[in-house]
């Protein structure tokens, strides 16, 4: 290795070593500069109780409201995308695998809807919604983040699929198996891991998006008890309350920042957790 070489490896490693610890560093100071700003307001009341009289001039009460309907929606969306995006990622990879070109075309499709902002998702629920003459509600803003999470569902789970062996494939056929035995039998087991991750990281997306529900959720400081009702969320919480004069209604919409990025840390640790251990269950 000539002495030109010896350099540029160093560089392009100095280089490299420099953007990931600049992304870990820049990363710790955003998780720690919103529990610096919201550790005054976070207490047990603020997770376990609704709003009260006043609480947005900085009275007593709490966010569940907010809590419960994040819950409710991220829950409802991901479901939906779980039904639409098993049969599209296995579809893609079963039968189109002999159509390269059909299948090239509906994966650039489904990245372009996966690059698509969330307001947009926004304004089409909103339109979508006066169109079917519903009111802003939950069950408004489980369709549009829906719509917001399918794509990065199949698309996850697609590129997952898509490294499995096409020797297990053939020897499913071999024996036997129609395509959608093959799919559903061998194939979503293989690829079962990327699939749990691929749902998680779909949840945690729609728990974290404000943009989407922000005209078609509503906002109520009540846990909603129908899909007709409108419910408050973590992003909605931290949106309204950041633009308050009062320093105390700041602090809690840092405490709320505080609770939702504890929420999406725990879906991405338990994300690589189970992929890991659905991974090892397989190979034994």
């Amino acid at each position: 290795m000539n002495k030109r070489k010896i350099i540029e490896e160093k560089l392009f490693r100095a280089f490299s070593a420099f953007a990931t610890y600049s992304l870990v560093v820049i990363l710790a100071f955003i998780i720690i500069m919103i529990f610096v700003k919201g550790f005054g307001a976070l207490s047990w009341q603020m997770v376990f109780d609704t709003p009260k009289g006043g609480y947005y001039y900085g009275g007593e009460g709490g966010v569940l409201n907010a809590i419960i309907g994040s819950l409710y929606i991220s829950v409802g969306a991901t479901s939906i995308a779980t039904i639409v995006g098993i049969p599209a990622a296995l579809y893609i990879n079963i039968h189109l695998s002999r159509y390269k070109q059909i299948q090239n075309t509906i994966r650039y499709i489904l990245d372009a809807l996966w690059g698509v902002p969330s307001i947009v998702y926004g304004a089409f629920g909103f339109a979508l919604m006066l169109f079917l003459g519903m009111n802003a509600s939950l069950l408004a803003g489980i369709i549009t983040v829906a719509l917001l999470i399918i794509p990065i569902v199949v698309r996850t789970f697609d590129e997952v699929l898509s490294t499995i062996p096409k020797g297990l494939h053939e020897a499913s056929l071999s024996l036997g198996s129609t395509r959608s035995e093959m799919a559903f039998k061998v194939i979503f087991k293989q690829g079962f891991p990327g699939f749990i991750t691929a749902l998680l990281l779909a949840f945690g997306r729609g728990i974290g998006d404000a943009a989407s529900v922000l005209f078609t959720a509503g906002y109520t400081d009540l846990i909603p008890i129908h899909l007709d009702e409108p419910t408050a969320t973590l992003p909605l919480v931290i949106f309204f309350q950041l633009g308050s004069p009062i320093p105390e209604v700041r602090e809690r919409a840092f405490a709320a920042a505080a609770l939702l990025t504890i929420i999406i840390l725990f879906i991405s640790l338990s994300a690589r957790f189970l992929s890991k251990r659905f991974s090892k269950t397989n190979l034994n």
